[in-house]
């Protein structure tokens, strides 16, 4: 018999893997090869994960003595949130948490997949759990100019934050992909306050240019709404800076042409967590060997890893993927200064 807490995993785990997207498309574009008459497909490699696969995974998973929150110890550092809300001289990250990042430069805040609750989970009573709570509450950041959110999965879009920074940040714009900017207005989130984009698309907005980009991942929030919501990166650029945030995505050429396209970046926020078993993550998450190879790709001077050390989401241990990044940075012969590694909650000047 599978514990109840076995059985609450698997049906938040059979949200994100199982069902079908059978409405209708109300942004279908025949002439754009990532639209559906459904919703929205990836142009490089389609997901083939069956339900006999999550299954197969999971068997495995359980199988296998996988690490609990209780066994890590990440150091959380407290940010000086009376420095933060001060106009810095020069570009600066601070980590908040996972994919949620504070970037700031020229008095312009930058927020990305902002996730401030408890669990990364559809119930507040199960699924992934923090194993390090939010370096920042949403009442002590700065106040926010752009929110960008890279697709629906729950570790992503939280609900009870977008609503929390719309309240105390009503000033913030939410860029988002395609269909995300319909959920966050039923959500209550005033439609002036988001900006819905397409691939390649870009938006003016506070001296900023923020441009929506292909990435290789997928969506779905429900067993009914798969791929109904598009999923992207985002490059946002300002006077002197330019900024680039993967969001969640698997190794594919996109990133050449955004290099090519919009780069060379000074920053980019590149995932290097969640990745274990390669048969089952690879078509959607990278490991710390091609986060590298994006690094290349995008034309990066710098980058900051991050969607690690904060949910048990996938098999590796979670204080596995710096390590990693460390020795595929050194056969790339690469610093270390060039693809940093934050604790949670530091702040790093560039």
């Amino acid at each position: 018999m599978l514990s109840e807490m076995k059985r609450a995993y698997l049906l938040l785990l059979s949200v994100f893997f199982v069902g079908s997207c059978t409405h209708k498309n109300p942004y279908f574009n025949p002439d754009k090869s990532h639209h559906t008459e459904s919703g929205f497909q990836n142009v490089y490699k389609s997901f083939d994960k069956s339900l006999g696969d999550l299954w197969r995974w999971r068997t495995e998973r359980w199988a296998k003595d996988i690490r609990g929150g209780e066994d890590y110890s990440f150091p959380l550092l407290q940010p000086d949130i009376e420095g933060l809300n001060q106009v810095s001289a020069s570009p600066r990250v601070t980590w908040i948490g996972h994919a949620t990042l504070l970037v700031q430069w020229q008095g312009k805040n930058i927020l990305t997949d902002p996730h401030f609750s408890e669990r990364a989970s559809p119930v507040s009573w199960a699924g992934p759990k923090r194993v390090v709570p939010p370096a920042i509450k949403v009442r002590e950041l700065p106040p926010i100019d752009v929110i960008i959110i890279s697709h629906d999965h729950y570790d992503s879009l939280d609900t009870d934050s977008v609503r929390q920074l719309s309240l105390h940040h009503p000033q913030a714009k939410f860029f988002v992909p395609l269909g995300i900017g319909r959920w966050l207005v039923n959500k209550g989130i005033p439609e002036a306050q988001v900006e819905e984009m397409d691939w390649w698309e870009k938006r003016m907005f506070k001296g900023l240019t923020v441009t929506a980009t292909p990435v290789q991942h997928w969506g779905r929030r429900s067993l009914w709404n798969t791929n109904e919501n598009l999923w992207a990166g985002w490059a946002v650029k300002g006077e002197g800076f330019n900024f680039f945030f993967v969001g969640d995505s698997g190794y594919a050429p996109h990133f050449k042409e955004i290099g090519e396209k919009l780069g060379p970046f000074d920053l980019a926020a590149i995932p290097i967590g969640a990745y274990e078993p390669r048969w089952f993550m690879s078509f959607a998450h990278m490991d710390p060997g091609e986060s590298v190879r994006v690094h290349q790709d995008l034309r990066a001077k710098r980058s900051v890893a991050m969607h690690w050390g904060t949910f048990i989401l996938t098999d590796e241990p979670l204080d596995e993927p710096p390590k990693e990044l460390v020795e595929h940075l050194e056969k790339a012969h690469l610093q270390s200064g060039e693809f940093f590694v934050l604790k949670h909650g530091e702040t790093r000047q560039l």
